[in-house]
């Protein structure tokens, strides 16, 4: 809170508190001594090269002007429907965030490309904006997303911990691919459902959605536009995604295949050339080495904290609490939700995932489902108000009549059809479970 960096304060704080307890004799040294290890793991951690790979396709995306595109040939073709320009900006922010997986640059990218349309054609400001936020942030949840990598390779760990906690020294591995699996249908009913809504208010209320004339538009233009808007995109995920479910590539592999296929689009479109890979470099440099300091930084934090017996206390509080392994995972969810208004979602992953995972699954819950819950959580914390991450992406090139409280008030209805999913999921644990369990058999 007082503006200091999260990874620094992890670990200057925890070594801190370390010696303080080493003086005070309640504090066992051995632990500072096995954290050169565990960093050292970090950083030769196979799965965590995928990060700077997909940063790298993201960034590559976003220059090679594929949204754009998108864009013009995605309102062909949903042009006489009811909401259909705010539909297509749903689907194009789908492509986007499969594409790239990063929130801040689809949420930027859309609210340049769509938000002035949106408002010319008539669309209410806080539904144009709600709209644009919540799709923004699909890249949380639908695969391949840097959530997703970070936090399945957290989840793994906590089950293997959970594991050997429990006395068994040949633990099962839940992998990101199972990850990716398990996050596809709860992904695609968000889409559906945020279709749905938008659809429904222009049935209902056509004045806060109005529709766009149809201008004699042919059926082979809407075909062409719709193999031109939705081919470039599509091609990339199934090329990364379906390489990494079916077991063909891992996900660094696949990573390197979807970094290479958004050269290849940027050089279709003209616009590779060294100026754009130096930007590019640089900004995957940048992003890469904050996620990676805050890693270190939370590593820090995990090993001192169970040094003082933190994870010992946490697993006796959850014993205790009322309602058992329901009661432990609801207490977990709201915590997360919380820390959504104040943390990104890389330092809630790093800093609260180890710490409560393995109590959590060791209590019987499924990794994946987990996992997916977790990041749907961690989704809906962008978007809720004060201090939800997309709404200031959005309005950081939003224009100046639209007001701050348009995009609150914008956002309230996506934040509920959220919830509404994590509660789907809690009752119907087999929308995330259903499809990892197929693949892996």
């Amino acid at each position: 809170m007082a503006g200091y960096p999260v990874a620094l304060t992890l670990a200057g704080v925890s070594l801190l508190f370390a010696g303080i307890g080493e003086i005070a004799g309640v504090f066992d040294p051995a632990f500072i001594s096995m954290i050169p290890n565990r960093i050292y793991g970090i950083l030769v951690n196979q799965n965590l090269f995928a990060v700077p790979l997909f940063v790298f396709m993201g960034s590559m995306l976003e220059k090679s002007r594929i949204a754009e595109d998108l864009l013009k040939n995605m309102e062909v073709v949903f042009r006489g429907l009811p909401g259909g320009l705010g539909i297509s900006v749903i689907l194009v922010g789908m492509l986007l965030a499969a594409s790239t997986g990063i929130v801040g640059a689809t949420v930027v990218t859309m609210g340049i490309l769509s938000l002035p349309s949106m408002l010319r054609a008539g669309y209410q400001p806080a539904l144009a904006c709600g709209t644009l936020c919540a799709t923004g942030t699909l890249g949380q949840i639908i695969p391949p997303s840097i959530c997703l990598v970070l936090l399945g390779e957290v989840i793994s760990n906590a089950y293997q911990q959970s594991q050997l906690n429990a006395g068994v020294f040949a633990p099962d591995f839940v992998s990101i691919g199972d990850l990716f699996a398990g996050a596809i249908i709860p992904g695609l009913l968000l889409v559906i459902a945020y279709g749905l809504y938008v659809f429904m208010v222009a049935m209902v209320k056509p004045e806060l959605a109005p529709g766009a004339e149809t201008d004699g538009a042919k059926e082979s233009d809407l075909l062409t536009a719709l193999l031109k808007g939705l081919f470039p995109p599509v091609f990339l995920m199934v090329a990364v995604l379906g390489s990494i479910l079916m077991g063909i590539a891992t996900p660094t592999e696949a990573a390197s295949v979807g970094a290479l296929g958004a050269m290849a689009l940027a050089a279709s479109r003209r616009v590779l050339n060294l100026s754009v890979v130096h930007e590019v470099a640089i900004e995957t440099t940048r992003i890469t080495s904050m996620v990676y300091l805050i890693l270190v930084g939370a590593t820090i934090f995990s090993s001192i904290f169970r040094g003082f017996g933190g994870e010992e206390l946490i697993e006796e509080l959850f014993a205790i609490m009322p309602g058992g392994v329901v009661g432990a995972t609801l207490v977990v969810m709201l915590v997360i939700f919380l820390l959504g208004f104040i943390l990104d979602f890389i330092e809630i992953t790093f800093m609260v995932v180890p710490l409560v995972g393995p109590v959590l699954l060791g209590m019987g819950l499924d990794p994946v489902w987990l996992g997916v819950m977790i990041a749907i959580n961690l989704q809906t914390s962008f978007l809720t108000p004060p201090f939800g991450f997309s709404l200031f992406y959005l309005r950081s090139v939003a224009p100046a009549e639209v007001a701050t409280g348009d995009i609150y008030r914008g956002v309230i209805p996506f934040v509920i059809l959220q919830l509404l999913l994590l509660i789907l999921l809690a009752f119907q644990p087999g929308l995330a479970t259903w499809l990892p369990s197929v693949l892996n058999q």
